[in-house]
């Protein structure tokens, strides 16, 4: 269980997630590799998603088609359905369920489920996604600089050094999540 405190409002995080989504789709895709959207649909009152809840959102099939991004001798070894991954996804922001595949080379020997919830805290929430008691809990530090590593650490990107003229938050200072609001 990963939790990633950011200094957001949930509905900064929500918009900011949908155009990172959108714009990661458009940057990979061209060439006959990328992102193919195969289905995009509103879901009202599910309640097969998540037991005991009546969800709704919006419902996406897509297939990435990932070859030109592998090493060179697996290009070679592998047929072309081994690079596509099929994902499903479940987007009823604040719950968020994507369930990964690859139907066309290991069929059902894989399947990949991610389950997410956005919450308006710092990370310490009791057991959010009721899973099972015996877990591996893992915070994550946006300014932890270690994390990244000193080969991807790009200052244009460090969260310590970016102040929003439009919410006037930043400059993130060590213990950030225990000293500033909002924390999402």
């Amino acid at each position: 269980e990963f939790r990633i405190p950011l200094p957001l409002e949930l509905d900064e995080f929500r918009r900011g997630q949908l155009y990172s989504v959108a714009e990661a789709s458009k940057h990979q895709t061209g060439g006959g590799e990328g992102v193919e959207c195969l289905k995009q649909h509103s879901f009202c009152n599910d309640t097969t998603i998540l037991p005991d809840k009546s969800l709704s959102g919006l419902y996406s099939y897509k297939i990435y088609r990932l070859k030109s991004r592998a090493p060179w001798a697996l290009q070679k070894l592998l047929p072309d359905e081994a690079f596509e991954i099929h994902e499903e996804s479940w987007n009823a922001f604040p719950y968020c369920r994507t369930v990964l595949s690859n139907p066309g080379y290991m069929r059902e020997n894989f399947t990949l489920v991610i389950e997410s919830t956005h919450l308006q805290d710092n990370g310490n929430s009791e057991n959010p996604l009721n899973a099972p008691e015996i877990r591996e809990i893992v915070y994550l530090d946006i300014c932890d600089d270690n994390a990244i590593g000193k080969a991807n650490y790009d200052s244009e990107t460090d969260p310590k050094l970016f102040k929003s003229k439009r919410t006037g938050r930043g400059l993130l200072k060590p213990d950030w999540v225990n000293s500033i609001t909002p924390v999402s």
